[in-house]
């Protein structure tokens, strides 16, 4: 071993340290994209929670026999229990936008969760959302929701149903 120059030492080291910044790298890269993945599947556990939350289910139960485009003052003569059930989809989905929105949760998992219900909820709450905005004198009420629902009816008008295009689906 007394042959090795320190100058062959030296490179010897500096691949072994370039190496060793590689393999940290792609290490690293791999982490953090089991990170995403895993924060993902734990966002898309939240969404599903969501619809599980009874609250909700009966705020879109009690909300389905209006008919779109209700104003503020024609839901107010429904009742409290009406006007709350609003408040509660729209906050819910206002919510499940911002994801969607940052890119935290994907459109394509909202919409797959909830996108028909999304996009019936808005159709029947836009015109008593801008209500809403003008009587509370805040613009941004409901914005969120309004984005996402907007993006469903989008979506929803250009796809098949999944119970139509997955019918022979087999596991």
């Amino acid at each position: 071993m007394g042959d090795v120059s320190l100058s062959t030492l030296a490179n010897l080291a500096e691949i072994i340290g370039a190496g060793s910044i590689i393999t940290g790298l792609i290490f690293g890269w791999f982490q953090v994209r089991n990170f995403r993945l895993q924060q993902r599947n734990a966002v898309a556990i939240n969404l599903a929670q969501t619809f599980y939350n009874q609250e909700l289910a009966r705020a879109i139960a009690l909300l389905q026999s209006i008919p779109d485009g209700v104003t503020l003052k024609e839901l107010g003569e429904y009742g409290v229990e009406h006007v709350n059930a609003a408040i509660t989809v729209t906050t819910s989905f206002e919510t499940m936008g911002v994801l969607v929105f940052k890119r935290i949760a994907t459109l394509d998992l909202v919409l797959d969760l909830a996108g028909g219900i999304v996009a019936t909820m808005n159709r029947k709450l836009r015109v008593w959302q801008n209500d809403m905005r003008e009587a509370q004198q805040q613009p941004s009420w409901g914005e969120w929701f309004e984005w996402l629902g907007d993006q469903a009816e989008k979506v929803k008008r250009q796809q098949i149903p999944a119970h139509v295009k997955y019918r022979d689906w087999e596991p």
